[in-house]
């Protein structure tokens, strides 16, 4: 995809104002694309922090997902190797105390809906997608899976996709509930990144 091609996109979605009235920031896109990118994560949506910083998984559950790839900030947050495109790319804003749920609310379907094929269509040296949490992980394989059921399987997928909870701390329950995942996958993942890097 040329590189002009490339701008304009990027270009368009941050002018993107699809769900503008529903968020309680307004819109602000975050995402990462890059022609030559060869590894792709696919998350959930930017956090509060996310939002006010600017920048894809700023926050405590960045650090954890670039532990897990192995990789420093700066090639995270390098688009040559990493495309990130989250399902929602605004912050969708978080459950009040009166909704009886916690945490962030869910990505906002218009979002995948106006642009998530045409980012993919245009990442074409992709050789490596990360589903980070349910929301990526359903939409891509096309059924209702829980986390647990796809991680579980896993090494069907491999090595071009790979299913993984999302890095939140929210999340340490299921970790500890499912220590293999870092104790066994992580490592594979890491010589996979490891290998994609250094032949980019």
């Amino acid at each position: 995809m040329p590189n002009e091609q490339l701008i304009k996109l990027q270009t368009d979605i941050a002018h993107c104002q699809i769900c503008a009235a529903s968020l309680p920031l307004g819109a602000k896109p975050i995402v990462q694309l890059g022609a030559s990118a060869k590894i792709l994560i696919a998350g959930q949506a930017p956090g509060r922090k996310t939002h006010e910083k600017g920048r894809p998984f700023d926050d405590a559950s960045g650090k954890r997902l670039r532990s897990w790839l192995g990789v420093s900030e700066a090639q995270f947050y390098n688009p040559d190797l990493f495309a990130i495109v989250p399902m929602g790319f605004c912050f969708p804003g978080s459950y009040s105390k009166i909704d009886k749920q916690s945490g962030d609310k869910p990505p906002r379907p218009e979002c995948a809906a106006k642009w998530r094929q045409e980012v993919l269509k245009q990442l074409e040296q992709i050789e490596l997608t990360l589903l980070v949490g349910k929301y990526a992980i359903e939409w891509h394989m096309q059924q209702k899976l829980t986390v647990t059921q796809s991680v579980a399987q896993w090494q069907s997928l491999w090595p071009k996709t790979l299913v993984m909870p999302h890095p939140s701390p929210r999340n340490n329950i299921w970790l500890k509930q499912h220590p293999q995942f870092e104790a066994d996958i992580v490592p594979k993942l890491q010589q996979r990144i490891a290998t994609l890097i250094t032949t980019q």
